[in-house]
């Protein structure tokens, strides 16, 4: 994102882990997004959903994260900046 003179760039992350909770299945998902190395949205949590496999899990995680993108997108463009943003693939464990 930049504004005037000055350049603004938010990375985002976003990893799941396949049916971490042996109750009940679920897989835990999250994201973060930093702006000059600082974070300014995140999430961690079980998915509603119970994932048939990791792959269906990171693309849960992946589209929760794409609705916060939308969000942070549509608040900065408030804010009067002009959006980019730098996609990052899934966090290495």
């Amino acid at each position: 994102m930049s504004r005037g003179e000055e350049e603004l760039v938010v990375k985002g992350y976003t990893d799941a882990g396949f049916q971490t909770d042996k109750d009940d299945s679920r897989s835990q998902a999250g994201f973060i997004f930093c702006h000059n190395g600082g974070a300014v949205s995140w999430k961690s949590s079980k998915q509603d959903t119970v994932a048939n496999s990791a792959t269906e899990a990171e693309y849960i995680a992946a589209s929760e994260a794409a609705k916060e993108v939308v969000w942070i997108r549509k608040f900065v463009s408030e804010l009067g900046a002009i959006g980019s943003f730098v996609p990052i693939g899934p966090l290495l464990r």
